[in-house]
């Protein structure tokens, strides 16, 4: 697992050239309703262990939480099941807010 900034992730998803990652936002459903990456899937937290059927271990995911603490958490897991290419959102939605997107909503 590697942390990525959200510069780094606007640069990645602004590449045509590269594979884009699985956006795996890992927020509770209210949050999710406030703001979101666009092109990100929502799959909370505590619901991952059921649903590992409907991601892939093969390519490239990012996991977004609102600061990065859950999503660490979320990427260690998959690491676990066999997830090789995992980035963690460092500063999750509230660093792209500031940094990448300064008209998302906070919270």
């Amino acid at each position: 697992m590697t942390n990525i900034s959200p510069q780094q992730l606007s640069q990645w998803l602004a590449d045509a050239a590269r594979p884009k990652p699985l956006l795996l936002d890992v927020r509770e459903p209210w949050e999710w309703e406030i703001c979101r990456i666009a092109n990100s899937i929502h799959v909370p937290m505590r619901t991952i262990p059921g649903r590992l059927a409907e991601l892939q271990a093969a390519g490239p995911t990012v996991v977004i939480c609102h600061h990065g603490g859950r999503s660490m958490q979320v990427a260690h897991f998959l690491e676990h099941q066999g997830f090789e290419q995992l980035f963690n959102l460092a500063g999750g939605v509230h660093g792209w807010s500031q940094t990448v997107d300064p008209d998302m909503p906070r919270y």
